[in-house]
């Protein structure tokens, strides 16, 4: 049984890091393919491309403040139906949820990776355990440096 525990959490463990290093790769990839930079006025990494987690979040606070700023403070729900604005504030929203959400993606990939080597590890001690298991006791006595 401890065989069977041992491969499957190597198994599990390669799988989970694979997938993890794929989403990244493929997050990081689909945002650099769009060409975005962050805003040279923003808090942080301001010039900087975006294509991880971090400029992707300093590139959606920018386009927050920049919405905000274009709105008088305030956000699509509290624009009326009527107001030009409101337009503004709608697609700011949405790409500030789409770049949130890359945010998200890079961190469940970075957990899946993590926890996959969590698993790896927790399988490759099992094996060794059981290993060491059925190994012969041979007897003989310690030998100790003196």
């Amino acid at each position: 049984m401890q065989k069977a525990a041992a491969f499957a959490a190597i198994v599990v463990g390669v799988i989970m890091m694979v997938a993890g290093v794929v989403t990244w790769v493929i997050v990081s990839n689909t945002l650099s393919e769009q060409k975005i930079v962050v805003s040279d006025d923003a808090s942080c990494l301001a010039g900087d491309e975006v294509d991880g987690p971090f400029s992707a979040y300093c590139q959606a606070d920018i386009i927050n403040q920049h919405t905000l700023d274009a709105t008088g403070g305030k956000t699509y729900a509290e624009l009326g139906q009527e107001d030009p604005l409101r337009e503004t504030a709608m697609t700011s929203a949405f790409l500030q949820s789409s770049l949130f959400t890359s945010v998200v993606a890079f961190g469940v990939a970075a957990m899946a990776f993590v926890l996959g080597l969590m698993q790896l590890l927790i399988g490759l001690a099992l094996r060794s355990q059981e290993a060491e298991a059925r190994a012969p006791a041979t007897g003989a006595a310690p030998v100790t440096a003196t």
